[in-house]
C-alpha cells in the first residue's frame, strides 16, 4: 500500500467539533435498490440510531459486523441516501486505500456511548 498524501492541517477546533462515540451494531439490513448501502441499527446506550454505510460491496458477509462495537460520528447533519435518512457515520478503515476493510474499534469492550478523544 502506498499511503495517501497528508491533507492540509486544520485547527484543533475542527477536531473538537466532531462527536465520536462507541456504539454496538445490533442489526445489518439490506436497503432495497441500493448496490452499496446497508442500514445499520446502532445502540448507543441512551438511544439507538439508523446509520447508512456504503459497505455492501466491501465485505463478503456484512452480517459479520452485527453485535460488534465500532466508532461512529454522531453529530453530522442527517443525510438522505437511497430514500432513507442516515443519522451518523461509521468509521470503517482501509477501503479508500485498497486494504481489506476493518471497523475502527476500541481495544476492549466499553459502554455504548463512550466518547472518543
Amino acid at each position: 500500500m502506498t499511503p495517501a498524501p497528508i491533507k492540509p492541517t486544520v485547527p484543533f477546533s475542527a477536531l473538537e467539533a466532531l462527536y465520536v462515540r462507541v456504539g454496538t451494531i445490533t442489526a445489518v439490513q439490506e436497503i432495497p435498490g441500493s448496490a452499496k448501502l446497508l442500514r445499520l441499527l446502532v445502540d448507543f446506550g441512551d438511544h439507538s440510531r439508523t446509520i447508512l454505510a456504503g459497505i455492501k460491496k466491501e465485505r463478503s458477509n456484512p452480517q459479520e459486523i452485527a453485535g460488534r462495537q465500532a466508532l461512529f460520528v454522531v453529530n453530522l447533519e442527517p443525510r438522505r441516501m437511497a430514500g432513507e435518512v442516515s443519522e451518523g457515520m461509521l468509521f470503517d478503515l482501509g477501503y479508500a486505500d485498497g486494504v481489506a476493510p476493518a471497523l475502527a474499534v476500541a481495544e476492549r469492550p466499553v459502554p455504548n456511548s463512550t466518547r472518543a478523544g
